[in-house]
């Protein structure tokens, strides 16, 4: 098991903003500024927390994403505004990948991904074997 708290404001930026150039009649994608800036911080985070091998069975993933709170909403109650969910654990997961916590993302069976509003931002992570 992998549990660890990253305390930082969690990007919003997400994995479903690239774009997309055409040169040469070819469409080229790419990440946006925001994307790019977010991708890397995730990494630069998540690379402090790399187990010492990489998962090679099946997991489950836990995250839950704790937002500044606005001053509107009571500490730990749950975010219903975007951004969603599935968006921000895809880029998430990738940057996991490339920081090697796993082989592949395909080993994540089962996921659990909650987002808060919260006094004190920041990602917890769990990650548990199947």
């Amino acid at each position: 098991m992998t549990e660890f708290f990253m305390a930082m404001i969690p990007p919003t930026a997400t994995a479903q903003e690239h774009k997309v150039a055409v040169r040469n009649g070819k469409p080229i994608f790419y990440d946006p500024p925001d994307v790019k800036a977010a991708k890397e911080k995730l990494t630069a985070n998540l690379a402090r927390h790399r187990p010492p091998e990489k998962y090679i069975c099946g997991i489950r993933l836990i995250t839950k994403w704790l937002f500044p709170n606005d001053g509107k909403h009571k500490d730990g109650e749950y975010k219903i505004s975007k951004p969603d969910t599935d968006n921000l654990q895809k880029m998430f997961k990738d940057c996991m990948t490339l920081c090697g916590f796993w082989t592949d993302d395909q080993l994540v069976a089962s996921e659990i991904c909650e987002k808060f509003w919260a006094d004190i931002p920041g990602i917890y992570v769990r990650i548990e074997e199947l």
